[in-house]
């Protein structure tokens, strides 16, 4: 048996970790898109399927199910809008939602809501009951500890029977120890996973990042882990060749989204143009240079 140098202990089979792939199907969850309530962004996702030897595309109609996504930009790009419309989404539809703040207190967060579902068409009352949000804004106990961090979560999954988790921002959770992103951004990851949970994890990019990569603070690692990334971008148009490719005048912001990889489906890969409603609601336009 081989030893690793300098160590007494010797290496051992983990025979539990070994499946074969016929059995590890049989207990999959089927992947069923889910409504995302962002207009523009649902029918970007795909399948892929035979039919009479050929392969044909079919839309999967939403984000897969039980995908952990990273959503990351610069400031003021619209990242905190989009998973409050994911967040309203779900809860309007019936479904439970577990929202971890880490940025601002709970009672902000609670308004902020309310104002995205009065945009999006919805009563509030109807979905007060369906958010329930973990404050770790206002506990450094959770923000700082990610074993009460997950340990809270459990509670509230149980408790509330949810399916979505939202994090605003998971960022927070590694402030000024970058070091332990991919740490802990690989055990919230494998806790989704292990509840069956699909999740969106609001990642802040550091000014030096490109715009348009899924670089965020703690590096390229922390998109690695998850199944994929949605990408916020923000630009000034200061010169006639950006005003032909955007299609907007010079000294306008354009806005750019991008879905950067996704392990469970087919994605649309191409950059497209977004806007922030002036009721502060996330909408996916076409892609760069379409007609």
């Amino acid at each position: 048996m081989e030893r690793y140098e300098g160590s007494h202990y010797e290496p051992k089979i983990v025979e539990e970790s070994i499946v074969v792939m016929g059995e590890a199907v049989k207990d999959a969850p089927k992947i069923v898109g889910i409504p995302s309530g962002v207009e523009g962004l649902d029918e970007l996702f795909f399948t892929v399927e035979l039919k009479d030897g050929k392969l044909a595309k079919k839309n999967l109609g939403g984000i897969p199910a039980y995908a952990v996504f990273n959503v990351t930009g610069v400031s003021d790009t619209g990242k905190s809008l989009f998973v409050e419309q994911f967040a309203v989404t779900q809860a309007a539809r019936g479904e439970r939602v577990a929202f971890v703040t880490v940025e601002s207190p709970a009672i902000f967060v609670a308004r902020g809501l309310e104002m995205r579902a009065i945009a999006m068409g919805n009563e509030p009352e109807k979905i007060e009951k369906n958010i329930i949000i973990i404050d770790a804004a206002s506990h450094d106990t959770i923000r700082d500890n990610i074993p009460d961090l997950l340990t809270t979560l459990a509670h509230v999954i149980k408790q509330f029977k949810t399916r979505f988790v939202v994090i605003d921002s998971i960022t927070g959770l590694y402030e000024n120890r970058e070091v332990a992103a991919r740490t802990i951004v690989r055990r919230l990851f494998n806790f989704m996973k292990k509840w069956h949970q699909t999740a969106l994890f609001v990642s802040q990019k550091r000014s030096g990042h490109e715009e348009l990569t899924a670089e965020a603070a703690g590096g390229y690692a922390v998109s690695h882990i998850v199944d994929g990334c949605f990408v916020f971008a923000k630009e000034l148009v200061d010169n006639t060749y950006k005003s032909k490719v955007y299609g907007k005048q010079v000294g306008d912001i354009v806005r750019l989204f991008r879905i950067d990889g996704c392990r469970l489906s087919g994605h649309d890969t191409r950059t497209h143009i977004m806007e922030i409603t002036e009721t502060g609601l996330v909408k996916i336009l076409g892609p760069i240079g379409k007609e």
